[in-house]
């Protein structure tokens, strides 16, 4: 397959530019829908989907599939698949590489306790020889990239340095470290170091992943790591314009900030992308609930903001919220705020 020049720009170590970047797959948030919305605030350079769940009977599911068909932001996707069967991840991937994409990505770090309770994602950190195996087959079958999404182990990183043996075996083109174990879930500070002895260790490029929230913070990282790029998930779905930031940065230019009515504008722009055809008004308001998650970290820190969404269930609810608090022309950096969250909420943990 050929492949476009900002894919192999993508995977290519030398002589590329830097940083290479990548929006994160978020189970029901980064849909087309999204990639496209993020695409108008300056994107990624590439997109992962939602992963394909495979098992002995699975098929392709077609909304993701039809996402990577339709996808017209002229940049590349990577198919990522979550499983531990063999033979079912071999198949899919041969059917996954007759659509468009750029590469096909297993999913190690999924910390859901559904899935890795069923030995997929992050639970297959616990039989690394089965890694070692699914891998072998992958790169038998794939013949377009082939990367990998991980974390630095499952409820340790004691084994760290055994699972890069094991990546570092099967001609990887790319290697994303997410520097938590599965089991620390978002809770703990991230482990940069690892991330960077992942860089040292892997011929391939590593992108980190893991917390980036700002501009500024994207560079230090990169400087901390030596990674080749970052894959950034919840800083993105918070602040759409943070790809365009760190270009800007890494040119020496001053990041361009939001203010108060742009942030509005782009929870305007949320409402109407995540609409669709025979969405009810309820199913449409919880939908946009799952980003304002994320997005209410940076907006302000009482948490007023964040539980009033959570218990808004009409379109004119949130659009009235949008304007009480960002009919404004302050600047609004985005940055994840102190926000006061219960012990059991699904945003606690640590954000910076």
């Amino acid at each position: 397959m050929n492949l476009p020049a900002c894919t192999e720009t993508l995977f290519r170590r030398q002589g590329a530019p830097a940083p290479r970047l990548a929006l994160a797959p978020m189970q029901d948030v980064t849909d087309l829908a999204c990639w496209c919305l993020l695409h108008r605030y300056g994107g990624p350079d590439v997109f992962f989907t939602e992963y394909f769940r495979v098992y002995a009977t699975s098929v392709p599911d077609p909304e993701t599939a039809a996402a990577v068909v339709e996808n017209p932001t002229g940049r590349p996707v990577v198919a990522q698949m979550i499983g531990n069967d063999i033979p079912a991840l071999v198949r899919t991937a041969r059917q996954l590489q007759a659509l468009p994409v750029a590469g096909i990505d297993l999913n190690l770090g999924c910390p859901a306790p559904v899935v890795y309770r069923k030995c997929a994602g992050g639970g297959l950190l616990r039989e690394l020889p089965r890694v070692d195996a699914i891998l072998a087959a992958l790169r038998e079958a794939v013949h377009v990239k082939l990367s990998v999404k991980t974390r630095v182990g499952f409820d340790s990183p004691a084994r760290f340095e055994e699972l890069l043996a094991v990546l570092a075996r099967h001609r990887l083109d790319l290697v994303t470290v997410h520097g938590r174990t599965v089991t620390d879930g978002y809770r703990s500070p991230v482990r940069y170091d690892l991330v960077a002895q992942a860089a040292r260790h892997l011929s391939c490029p590593v992108l980190a992943n893991g917390n980036v929230y700002s501009a500024e913070h994207a560079l230090e990282v990169l400087g901390q790591t030596g990674a080749h790029g970052l894959m950034i998930g919840r800083g993105a779905i918070r602040n759409p314009w943070i790809f365009a930031q760190i270009r800007q940065a890494q040119r020496g230019e001053p990041p361009w900030r939001p203010r108060g009515r742009d942030v509005q504008a782009y929870l305007h722009a949320l409402l109407e992308a995540t609409g669709r055809p025979g969405l009810n008004e309820a199913s449409h308001v919880q939908r946009v609930k799952k980003h304002l998650n994320f997005i209410g970290l940076g907006i302000e820190a009482s948490g007023r903001f964040l539980a009033t969404a959570r218990r808004a269930r009409t379109r004119e609810e949130l659009e009235g919220l949008f304007a009480e608090w960002l009919d404004h022309d302050d600047p609004m950096p985005l940055e994840p705020l102190p926000v006061p969250l219960g012990e059991r909420d699904v945003l606690a943990g640590v954000h910076r």
